[in-house]
């Protein structure tokens, strides 16, 4: 059946989108404002076009900037395909010239999404997921800004006071304290370990005397002052807070992941995974959607996870394998961070583990064996509606 294929190439301000046939003749090309009055009238110009043929639409982004197109074309029951960026851009390079306008990429999106029969399709997915995804997003976002500033801070005490860079650990809320009301060697020495104590447990700073006889020491081991040290502390004392502000915001969002993810009907099963918990778990709802319906198998998750190897062979070269070079890497990151924790709690991933240690695999070798393991019990798991049991339940015979 004849159908028309339109491609979006997104941006802030505006889309370009671009509908052909299927003999790849463009039918249209248009560059449409982000608002809402427009692309109403780009998606009634295209079902124009199609006068009762099929419309696909493909687009290489999945929310942020396109968000209200996507919400549009839902709500008019449109068929939508995801098409990633790097995709695109290697795509390109098969197209004739070599300039770089929204118009081409547009062109190669609705292209390769005539030709192709791989494309992951955008399903609207309900409030709770979306609120996942939000919430999980934002977490990520403010951990990459805490461990910045933290790098930060670590750089900045080490050029004043390296003694007591070593004996802190800047990523606890003790320390972080500590550096908010004192920064310099002499300023420690001078209050000592009695008034430093007092001075942490008044601000409810748990083992406030070893931080205070820690910080004591490093301070006994420099006399020396650093040339720039009054601006340094203020570095010091401005950076100590930023990192407690981002680790209240942390806190906050943790709570309302929490909140959103065990209302899911998939949280008992997902956190009885061991290595699992709720951040993780709503990082794994929030990644496939809130449920697998959209993989035929594990091996269609684990593809799309990023833990089955891809073959690279070429000639007399068999069985070479390597990383995917598209995958969900947050999803990546739930099963190789829980398949890592599983070892330590789950005598079942410890053995696997331990199995394939034992077979000449390298750490990181065999926790991504293990990760991909993971695929096929969690997928048992939700297939089956079952929480997950250190030893196997024994099926009774019929």
């Amino acid at each position: 059946m004849s159908r028309i294929w339109a491609g979006i190439d997104s941006g802030k301000g505006h889309h370009h989108g671009l509908a052909l046939d299927t003999d790849g003749k463009t039918l249209l090309s248009r560059r449409v404002a982000n608002d809402e009055p427009e692309l109403l009238k780009l998606i009634g110009d295209v079902l124009d076009l199609a006068d009762g043929r099929q419309v696909t639409w493909a687009i290489d982004m999945t929310g942020g900037e396109p968000a209200l197109l996507l919400a549009l074309l839902v709500n008019h029951g449109q068929e939508v395909l995801y098409i990633p960026g790097r995709l695109v851009n290697r795509a390109s390079d098969g197209y004739r010239g070599e300039g770089k306008t929204d118009a081409r990429d547009a062109y190669v999106i609705a292209d390769q999404a005539r030709m192709r029969r791989d494309l992951r399709p955008i399903r609207p997915g309900d409030e709770a997921v979306i609120e996942l995804k939000l919430l999980t997003a934002r977490r990520a976002d403010l951990v990459e800004d805490r461990t910045r500033v933290v790098n930060r801070l670590r750089g900045t005490l080490l050029s004043m006071f390296p003694a007591l860079e070593r004996a802190l650990d800047v990523t606890n809320t003790g320390p972080l304290r500590l550096l908010t009301g004192y920064q310099t060697p002499a300023a420690i020495r001078r209050a000592g370990v009695i008034r430093l104590t007092k001075w942490l447990a008044n601000r409810k700073v748990r083992n406030a005397r070893a931080l205070a006889e820690a910080a004591v020491e490093a301070a006994e081991r420099q006399h020396t002052a650093i040339p720039g040290e009054k601006t340094i502390t203020k570095l010091v004392h401005t950076l100590a807070e930023e990192v407690m502000a981002l680790n209240e915001q942390i806190s906050e969002v943790d709570k309302l992941i929490e909140g959103g993810f065990h209302e899911h009907e998939l949280a008992e099963i997902v956190l009885s995974v061991p290595g699992i918990g709720t951040v993780l778990g709503a990082e794994f709802l929030a990644a496939v959607g809130g449920g697998l319906d959209e993989f035929d198998s594990p091996d269609a998750l684990a593809s799309f996870a990023g833990v089955a190897p891809a073959p690279r062979d070429s000639g007399k070269v068999s069985g070479n394998l390597h990383r995917p070079v598209t995958y969900h890497r947050r999803l990546q990151r739930v099963f190789y961070t829980s398949a890592l924790l599983s070892v330590r709690y789950d005598p079942n991933s410890r053995m696997f583990y331990d199995r394939k240690r034992a077979e000449g695999k390298k750490h990181v070798q065999a926790v991504l064996a293990l990760a991909r393991r993971r695929v096929n019990v969690i997928w048992a798991l939700i297939r089956d509606r079952r929480c997950y049991e250190v030893t196997p339940p024994v099926t009774e015979a019929a």
